[in-house]
């Protein structure tokens, strides 16, 4: 009598070769951002850097032109990423691309993961002292358990 296994459908490669990163401007999620990059080259995989941008309500902004701000901040990522890849041409080329997503970080980073089809997620470690206690973005898509998911201190 034989076994019969049901699985999910494997794409037939080594390694990931889609790996998604979030930044939002910190210092952990520059180096999450390094580390991802590293791995990307590595494994010949597409570095996927993704900013969520938070969606508020009119009356949280209190009148404030919170889209413009975090356009800004979306600018100002991709010209830093720009600035350190130019940087380092030659020595450590990695194909990237920057995508935008509107949410909250947790959401906005699942729904990047899975419409990039990303096979692993890497992010910083949060910096917030209140995410001890209730849970960080990080502990929450290790939860999820889709994809592998590298926390950068």
């Amino acid at each position: 009598m034989t076994e019969q296994h049901s699985h999910q459908f494997e794409r037939g490669t080594d390694g990931p070769k889609v790996i998604v990163v979030g930044v939002d401007g910190s210092d952990s999620s520059f180096r999450a951002a390094a580390y991802a990059g590293g791995l990307a080259r590595r494994q010949h995989a597409l570095l996927a850097v993704v900013y969520v941008q938070p969606v508020m309500t009119a009356g949280a902004a209190l009148g404030a032109p919170v889209a413009e701000t975090t356009d800004e901040i979306a600018e100002d990522l991709v010209a830093q990423i720009r600035e350190a890849t130019e940087r380092t041409k030659g020595i450590f080329d990695v194909r990237w691309e920057f995508h935008t997503f509107r949410g909250d970080p947790y959401s906005g980073l699942v729904r990047a993961a899975d419409e990039l089809k990303a096979d692993a997620v890497v992010v910083g470690a949060s910096e917030q002292a209140g995410h001890r206690i209730v849970g960080s973005v990080a502990v929450r898509l290790v939860k999820a358990g889709r994809w592998p998911v590298t926390v950068v201190p």
